[in-house]
């Protein structure tokens, strides 16, 4: 009657094991992506004090890719800390998920999604395209002053 049950723990896929040694891979390179996020920022910063948008432009392009690597490691330190077996199993991932090393990796992978989303909406320069074609960027009026 117990002939479909099975004994022991159900064994992980390879495609989970494949996966998880990648996760594991690009999260090796965690620290080294922040940096080269933060030494972009600066770079960014320090353009947009003193350069005209001509220069700004491929730095924000430099430092969304930036920010898009780190947080793609992040997330992927998040699954590595699940483990292998939170590829396969929704249970053992929503149980992992409940632990305080993986809520660090949650936190700090939202950290770094709301920064390179924040940057997408405001930190990009006008197009240097537009400036030599002469084109004139649209802008919102301003509101007529109330009387």
């Amino acid at each position: 009657m117990l002939a479909g049950v099975k004994k022991g723990r159900n064994q992980v896929s390879a495609d989970a094991e494949a996966s998880y040694l990648a996760d594991v891979a690009l999260a090796s390179t965690f620290d080294e992506l922040l940096a080269r996020a933060e030494g972009a920022e600066r770079e960014f910063r320090q353009a947009q004090a003193t350069a005209p948008a001509a220069v700004q432009y491929p730095l924000a392009q430099g430092l969304d890719a930036a920010l898009t690597d780190v947080t793609r490691a992040a997330y992927a330190a998040r699954r590595a800390e699940i483990g292998p077996r939170g590829y396969d199993d929704r249970i053992v991932r929503r149980k992992a998920m409940a632990t305080s090393a993986v809520h660090r990796w949650t936190d700090e992978a939202e950290r770094l999604l709301t920064l390179r989303e924040t940057h997408r909406l405001t930190g990009f320069p006008a197009r240097p395209e537009a400036a030599a074609l002469g084109a004139e960027i649209a802008r919102v009026p301003d509101a007529p002053a109330a009387h």
